[in-house]
């Protein structure tokens, strides 16, 4: 029964990607020439284009081909930065971001088209992967990998990454490394649940919990994703990348940890640009929850808190966090 009833689920949820594809414009479309099996990056975007220099070069750097965006009514500049780059294919919609499942439809809608049968990358363009030898080996050397082991799909752990000191302190410029303000993260102060329906892993915790969500640490954002999947046409994304159907894509995790290899997404969130965001995406009304999550934000930012702690740690390199148990390179030698 669970399981005809998940199957019902992935129907619809694809069926709404179909009927949600009508609200996407093409602006600068280059994905209908792509040959072969390119490494596909897909991205929701608004009011973004402060972070989209380095964002396109990190993963340029790491071995993405052709990156797939949609802007969702962006008054910044994005659309038009992003047309001009010879790599993007490029869709704009007025639509509401809710109703489409947080930009997820949208997304779904592409993968479908474009990513079957090849390695496709979906992220927030304030996700960063890092993956076992990131430093050394690009991303094409673990998608080999896992294709040799007819893995489906790669999982990361979202690390929020933050300031020491308050972060108006600290401006962002366009084109800058993120990293080189937001260089902590709590090495600890995380909480793992079995979701049984779905067979994935359900992580919170780090300084978003002990800072926004204190006093009711459940309502905090889930830390689990898998962003990095073999797609086929028939996949669907449940909730944001938090978990997928069939469900036998979510079983990327080893719960007692290190045995399946596994990622972690640089958050870099929170920048002195956060406030303003905050603001912005409070006052459009089109998060999850009544936008609670943001509702949390801007209450906390009245204080301007400092994330940094006595625990937190200064970010190295992969193997620190594998050390510290937050991904695992698993039998990848």
């Amino acid at each position: 029964m669970e399981s005809y009833r998940l199957r019902w689920r992935r129907k619809r949820l694809l069926a709404r990607s179909l009927l949600r594809r009508r609200e996407l414009r093409p602006v600068s479309v280059r994905a209908d020439s792509l040959r072969g099996d390119p490494m596909l990056l897909f991205a929701t975007l608004r009011n973004e284009k402060v972070r989209l220099p380095y964002f396109l070069q990190y993963y340029r750097d790491l071995g993405v081909n052709h990156f797939l965006i949609v802007d969702n009514d962006s008054d910044d500049g994005s659309r038009e930065y992003l047309a001009r780059q010879p790599d993007v294919s490029l869709w704009t919609t007025p639509a509401s971001y809710k109703r489409s499942r947080f930009g997820v439809d949208w997304m779904m809608a592409l993968l479908r088209r474009y990513g079957h049968g090849r390695w496709c990358l979906t992220v927030d363009v304030d996700e960063f992967l890092i993956y076992p030898f990131c430093e050394t080996r690009p991303l094409r050397a673990l998608t080999d990998w896992l294709d040799a082991g007819g893995i489906r799909a790669f999982s990361a752990m979202l690390l929020d990454m933050y300031p020491k000191g308050p972060l108006q302190d600290q401006p962002y410029h366009e084109g800058q490394n993120p990293f080189e303000i937001a260089q902590w993260f709590d090495s600890g102060n995380y909480t793992i649940s079995r979701n049984w329906a779905y067979g994935n892993l359900w992580i919170q915790g780090g300084p978003r919990t002990r800072t926004f969500f204190a006093g009711n640490p459940r309502s905090a954002p889930a830390l689990n994703k898998v962003p990095l999947v073999k797609w086929d046409r028939s996949y669907a994304y449940v909730s944001s990348t938090h978990m997928l159907l069939p469900r036998g894509l979510n079983l990327v995790f080893d719960e007692w940890g290190g045995e399946k290899a596994s990622g972690c997404l640089l958050h870099a969130k929170f920048l002195d640009t956060f406030a303003v965001k905050a603001r912005e995406e409070m006052a459009r009304g089109e998060h999850y929850a009544q936008s609670r999550e943001y509702r949390a934000y801007q209450e906390g930012l009245k204080d301007q808190p400092d994330f940094w702690c006595k625990w937190s740690e200064k970010y190295i390199n992969w193997r620190q966090l594998e050390i510290l148990g937050l991904m695992s390179k698993g039998n990848w030698a």
